[in-house]
């Protein structure tokens, strides 16, 4: 793919498209016409997701409203309570001090944090982000997500911008009230997917993620690695590969990787046919190093590093599960791999305003993309896939713990 076309398609969806809204599916058109342009017919799968639409949502601290985003899908009503800083969600003291009260603590809203909290009489919650030194005031739209809800009572919840946070502790606040007036329903997501038969009835998947947080372009996290599904795509249409070639541009991903795990539960018979999953997600900016994140038999790290030396391109492999696509194929017993340039902190931002297209490289974009591409042609080529179709006890482990089957041991 040429660099114009690559900074042409960055350009043509530098705009919000958070999963389930009307802007992503308008980027899952410009895909699947991408793909009728080069002679491809892809094609929109929908799939149901949770949604809300926030009437209202207010957060009252000693008095004084502060400006906040309600949690979607967190249910509907009102609690006026103590406020209490759960300053360590893991001691089992500290967690005895929520109960009646409105609890502040730090981080993402995790499913064995929040059974916690509630397990010991937490009546709501509040979360932050943000940088202090940003001279943004950003607040994201976080939701309840179906992991952190199943077979969990809901409690009212709000988010907030560090700066209010670091005050509300400062000041000692003592009291909170949360009001959230929501309407909850079930919408569409979608994924987009694109078969480029091979000579055999096996297939290797390719996947990466379209859909951006509600605050963000995406450009990095991860519109990079949609652009690097469609130039394969237009790499592999007139060459010939043993294995089929299946693209899946997967839709939010970043709400709880609902498009993979959509695609995985509805096409399951075709599973059986898919002999490794090829994930893209982050790559092409500016700075940083490339990694290859392996679940899969640990031979395959080992492998993917001299490949990548005999091709002449760094990267750091490692078997583990990676936060994105690739983890619900790896559960369903697929070996998968994840391609991503990690850029170091303050280099690049993600899930917030700034990952937008100042911090992107078209040339490093065509770098990465080339070597997943002769990655790619290995694998799809092969006479017998290198790639054993295993799932080691290790990763299925690993497996459940990310897919919260298993709680991990607390340090």
């Amino acid at each position: 793919m040429k660099l114009e076309k690559i900074d042409q398609i960055f350009q043509d969806t530098a705009y919000i498209h958070a999963g389930g809204t009307e802007e992503e599916l308008q980027v899952a058109k410009y895909f699947q016409d991408e793909c009728a342009k080069l002679g491809l017919e892809a094609v929109i799968e929908a799939f149901p997701i949770q949604m809300a639409n926030m009437q209202e949502a207010v957060l009252v601290v000693d008095g004084k409203e502060i400006k906040c985003e309600g949690y979607l899908n967190c249910g509907s009503g009102e609690v006026e309570a103590e406020l209490f800083y759960l300053r360590n969600v893991e001691d089992a003291y500290s967690l005895k001090q929520c109960k009646g009260k409105i609890v502040l603590f730090d981080g993402y809203l995790r499913r064995w944090s929040y059974m916690d909290m509630l397990a010991n009489g937490a009546v709501g919650f509040i979360t932050y982000d943000g940088n202090v030194h940003f001279p943004d005031y950003d607040i994201d739209k976080r939701e309840f997500r179906e992991m952190v809800a199943e077979g969990n009572e809901k409690m009212l919840g709000v988010h907030i911008n560090v700066r209010d946070a670091i005050e509300i502790v400062r000041s000692g606040a003592k009291t909170a009230k949360i009001v959230i007036k929501q309407e909850e329903y079930v919408g569409e997501s979608r994924n987009v997917v694109l078969d480029l038969p091979g000579e055999t009835d096996e297939y290797i998947a390719l996947t990466a993620h379209y859909d951006s947080v509600p605050l963000s372009h995406g450009a990095y996290d991860n519109m990079s690695g949609s652009v690097a599904l469609l130039a394969l795509a237009e790499s592999y249409m007139n060459k010939p590969h043993r294995r089929g070639l299946r693209f899946i541009w997967t839709g939010s991903e970043e709400r709880g990787l609902y498009g993979s795990k959509a695609y995985v539960r509805d096409h399951e018979d075709a599973l059986a046919n898919i002999d490794l999953c090829v994930n893209i997600d982050m790559i092409g900016c500016v700075m940083g190093g490339f990694i290859g994140v392996c679940t899969t038999e640990e031979k395959t790290v080992h492998y993917l590093e001299y490949f990548a030396n005999e091709v002449g391109f760094q990267i750091k492999a490692s078997q583990g599960v990676y936060s994105s696509d690739s983890t619900p194929f790896a559960d369903k017993g697929v070996p998968a791999i994840s391609f991503a340039r990690i850029s170091p902190g303050g280099c690049s931002a993600i899930h917030c305003s700034h990952d937008c297209l100042d911090i992107m490289s078209a040339q490093q974009m065509s770098d990465d993309i080339d070597f997943i591409d002769a990655f790619l042609d290995r694998m799809a080529n092969a006479k017998q896939m290198p790639v054993t179709k295993t799932m080691p006890d290790n990763m299925k482990e690993e497996l459940d713990k990310y897919l919260l089957r298993k709680r991990p041991e607390k340090k």
